[in-house]
């Protein structure tokens, strides 16, 4: 039997003592694992934001990196709440892109023509009906002062009796009330509108002009003047001595010299319809 050695000294075949320990942790700051365990909460607020916006969340950048000790899960009141934002860092918000300078440029150019038509829009319909007013709605007293109710301070009526009364018949085929009522005292515009069987003026001069056949020849069937002296400052034309052609006779007009020698109709009166064949006379 082989004889052992003990000389107090462990033999080859035994490994010394420790060999094979674990090294020894280093001792860690906790300074600094505060700090990295703020920054991979700033990442998964990144990440989540990344999420709820629709985006495909980049990949932890410590991936395969030991891990700092996961903090105690915070309660919460219900529902995806986004991690909390550690202190010491802050979102900047992504710089929006600015639309191109001549893009900028074009879409000035087009609200300033669209505000340019809308402006000439108003003011062409405000020009028009200033000029051309609609004269629905206004009692016969508005249209007299639109024309013989204005005759004193105005020069607006004819200076010709026989023009006065042809401008009633131009008046009613192009069917403007204000020139046809106009040329008639207040009460001659009444009296005229129930002779001939309407309510008033305008409406006389409204439903005539439907029955106008021919403008021109109806306008013109009345002369503006006529060779033969005036019998006076007052005094009746008839509408059948002349032959109206192209619409109906609209009766005699009694016509008055007023200021700055125009002409009114202060009276109106009914003849035989149709009219009789006119006499000859000098136009």
């Amino acid at each position: 039997m082989a004889e052992q050695r003990d000389d107090g000294k462990p033999g080859s075949d035994i490994e010394p003592a420790g060999q094979n320990a674990p090294a020894p942790t280093p001792p860690v700051d906790p300074a600094e694992l505060e700090q990295f365990r703020q920054f991979q909460q700033f990442q998964d607020y990144l990440r989540f934001t990344q999420t709820q916006q629709g985006n495909q969340p980049a990949p932890r950048p410590d991936a395969g990196v030991v891990q700092a000790p996961a903090p105690l899960p915070q309660p919460s009141s219900g529902g995806s709440q986004p991690p909390m934002i550690p202190p010491g860092y802050q979102l900047v918000p992504a710089e929006r892109r600015r639309a191109p300078r001549w893009l900028s440029w074009l879409g000035k150019k087009v609200i300033a023509w669209v505000l340019a038509i809308i402006i000439l829009g108003v003011a062409g319909t405000w020009l028009y009906n200033h000029f051309f007013p609609n004269d629905s709605g206004k009692t016969s007293a508005q249209l007299a002062e639109e024309g013989g109710g204005t005759y004193h301070t105005n020069h607006i009526l004819s200076t010709s009796p026989y023009e006065a009364v042809r401008q009633v018949y131009d008046a009613v085929a192009q069917n403007l009330v204000p020139q046809g009522c106009g040329r008639m005292r207040e009460d001659v515009q009444q009296k005229f509108a129930q002779d001939l069987g309407y309510a008033d003026c305008q409406v006389a001069v409204h439903e005539l002009s439907r029955q106008v056949k021919n403008k021109n020849d109806y306008a013109e069937s009345m002369p503006s003047y006529v060779s033969e002296p005036f019998p006076g400052d007052s005094f009746t034309i008839s509408s059948c001595k002349f032959g109206i052609r192209g619409g109906p006779a609209l009766g005699a007009f009694t016509v008055q010299k007023v200021d700055k020698s125009q002409w009114l109709i202060t009276a109106h009166t009914n003849e035989p319809a149709p009219c009789p064949a006119p006499t000859p006379t000098t136009r």
